[in-house]
This record gives structure tokens, sequence and C-alpha cells, in this order.
């Protein structure tokens, strides 16, 4: 069983921080963070989920190749948070092909929450992502250090999502 789409839950925009972990050989994302901006989507995936969902105004603009995004947390009770970037997309990418990094990073059929000192799994199903090259033009963020984690050095790792994709959340499961 899973949820269907709908409609003015779908559609939004989000920023996440998160990390790759696996439990009983199940690899998964558990997230330090989710910023959207769609505040009904925010408040159901933060009770049916139990995940760290935070209400952002957020902005995206596209002028031909270049793509500018911005979020600013709005969440009351959340660590203040900004992000603003802009790349240029480049060329198709395809999908990721197994046993790369690409693939380590987002080809994940499940993610991880806990709640009430109980930790949860649900999985979720789509096709797999077709990726697109970028540039990135600038970047500034606090998301990371809104998490009390460090921000990282050197040059990021970019993608840029080919296409939109269509995912199915099946109900979380308590694992321990």
């Amino acid at each position: 069983m899973f949820a269907p789409a709908l409609p003015f839950l779908s559609k939004s925009h989000e920023l996440n921080v998160r990390t790759y972990v696996h439990l009983d050989g199940v690899p998964g994302v558990w997230f330090f963070s989710l910023d959207a901006n769609n505040r009904v989507a925010v408040l159901g995936a933060r009770l049916a989920f139990h995940l760290p969902y935070f209400g952002a105004s957020m902005g995206l603009e596209r002028q031909d190749r270049v793509i500018r995004f911005s979020s600013r947390r709005a969440h009351r009770r959340a660590a203040p948070a900004e992000f603003e970037a802009a790349w240029k997309v480049g060329e198709e990418l395809g999908e990721a092909r197994p046993g790369s990094l690409d693939f380590f990073l987002v080809e994940r059929y499940c993610l991880y929450s806990a709640h009430g000192g109980r930790l949860y799994r649900v999985r979720i199903s789509h096709r797999p992502w077709t990726l697109r090259g970028a540039d990135l033009l600038s970047c500034r963020s606090t998301m990371l250090e809104s998490q009390g984690l460090p921000a990282p050095g050197g040059e990021p790792l970019l993608h840029q999502q080919g296409e939109p994709l269509r995912v199915r959340v099946w109900p979380r499961i308590r694992v321990r």
C-alpha cells in the first residue's frame, strides 16, 4: 500500500540536509532537516512520518539555462537557516550507473526517522533519477550550521535533477 500523489501536497519546492545510512543491510537516508514551502505538506510529513520538516519561504527562477533558488526557513520553533544558489544547467547525464558515486547518492529507496525513542523506516518507490550536469555560479548557505554541523571545505558535488519524479511512499514501520 502507498500514499497516492495529492496535487496540493505534491507541488512544492524542497531543500534538505541529509546523510546516508544502512540498517540491517537496507540503505536509506537520514534527514537532519527538510525545508518546504507547502505548509500542509510540512505538517503532514511531520505527523505521518516523524520527519524534521520545516516551513520555508522559497523561490525558484529559471532564465534560459540558469536557475536561481532561494530558501529562508520560516518555522518558528526551528533554528534559522538560509540558502541561495545559482547554477547553469548542463548536459544530460542520464541515469546513474550502479556502483557509481552518483548511484550511491541518488538511488535510495527508503528513509529513516525517530520518534519517542523508536526508529522507523519508510519505503519509497520511483523510477531512476535522470541527472544533468551543472556549473555552480554562486552559493551561500547556513543549512548545515543550523544543524550544528560544520560547513564543508572544497567544491560541492552538484547535480541538476533532469525531470520531476513521481514518488510513491509506503506507511512507516517500526524497526527498533
